[in-house]
C-alpha cells in the first residue's frame, strides 16, 4: 500500500491533468445541459401541443438511448457529416444533450408542482408568459427541482469518465495509464491502489456537490417559511 502511494506521488502530475481535464469537462457539461434543461423544461409545459410533443420526443429518444452509445455516434459519426470531432468536444455534446433531456424532465416537473392557481392568477392579472415563468414559477420550482438536479450533476461528474473510451486523457484514463506504465516499465500491477483513488477523488467531488445542495436547499427552506410567515404576522 505504501508502493501505491509513492506512486500516487510521483505520478501527480499526470493525475492533476487527468483531474483538470475532468473538472472541465464536468463543468463545461454542467452548464450547457442546465442552459437545455432549463429551456426544454419550460418549453414542455406552454400551451403549444406540437412544441411539449417535440421536446418529449427529444426527452425519449436522449434518455432510452445508453449514453455510451450517444456518446459514441457523435464521435464517429461527426465524420460523415463532414464534422470531425476532436475526443474532448464530442464526450461535451454527448453529455451536455443527455444531461439536458434527464433536467428538462426534471425542471418540467418542478414547474408542474406549483399550483395552477398562481399561473391563472397571474394570467388574469395580465401579466406575460415569460413574467409568469421568471417571477412566479421558476422560483417556485427550484426548491422542487434542487434535489433531483444535484442528483444529475454528480451523475454527470461521475458520466465523465466515459470520455476515456474515445481519448479523452481525464482522471480515469489517467490513472489507467499508469497502471500500464506501471505494468511494462516496473513489472508490477498497481490497479487496486490508482483505481481506490480514483475512487476517493471521485467520492470527494461527488460530495461536495451533494452537501452545497443540501445547504442551499436549507437556505431555501428558510427563505420560503419566512415568506409563508410574513402575512401572519402582518394579519396579527
Amino acid at each position: 500500500m505504501s508502493y501505491g502511494f509513492s506512486l500516487i506521488a510521483e505520478n501527480a502530475p499526470l493525475l492533476l491533468i487527468g483531474l483538470r481535464a475532468t473538472l472541465l469537462l464536468a463543468a463545461v457539461t454542467l452548464v450547457a445541459s442546465t442552459v437545455i434543461g432549463v429551456l426544454l423544461g419550460t418549453l414542455a409545459t406552454v400551451k403549444a401541443r406540437w412544441v411539449r410533443m417535440l421536446v418529449a420526443l427529444y426527452v425519449e429518444v436522449l434518455r432510452d438511448i445508453p449514453l455510451i452509445v450517444t456518446i459514441f455516434t457523435i464521435f464517429f459519426g461527426a465524420p460523415f457529416l463532414g464534422v470531425p470531432l476532436e475526443p474532448f468536444p464530442a464526450v461535451a455534446l454527448g453529455l451536455s444533450l443527455w444531461g439536458g433531456a434527464n433536467g428538462a424532465e426534471i425542471v418540467r416537473g418542478g414547474i408542474q408542482s406549483v399550483p395552477k392557481g398562481q399561473r391563472e392568477a397571474a394570467t388574469a392579472l395580465g401579466l406575460r408568459a415569460w413574467k409568469i415563468y421568471l417571477l412566479i414559477l421558476w422560483p417556485q420550482a427550484l426548491r422542487a427541482v434542487l434535489p433531483a438536479y444535484t442528483g444529475l450533476l454528480a451523475l454527470i461528474v461521475q458520466s465523465t469518465s466515459l470520455g476515456a473510451l474515445v481519448g479523452v486523457t481525464e482522471f480515469l484514463k489517467a490513472g489507467g495509464l499508469i497502471i500500464e506504465r506501471s505494468t511494462v516499465m516496473q513489472g508490477i500491477n498497481p490497479a487496486f491502489e490508482i483505481y481506490a483513488f480514483v475512487l476517493l477523488v471521485y467520492f470527494g467531488v461527488c460530495s461536495v456537490l451533494t452537501a452545497l445542495s443540501r445547504r442551499l436547499e436549507r437556505r431555501l427552506g428558510r427563505a420560503s417559511a419566512g415568506i409563508v410567515r410574513t402575512p401572519d404576522a402582518a394579519s396579527l
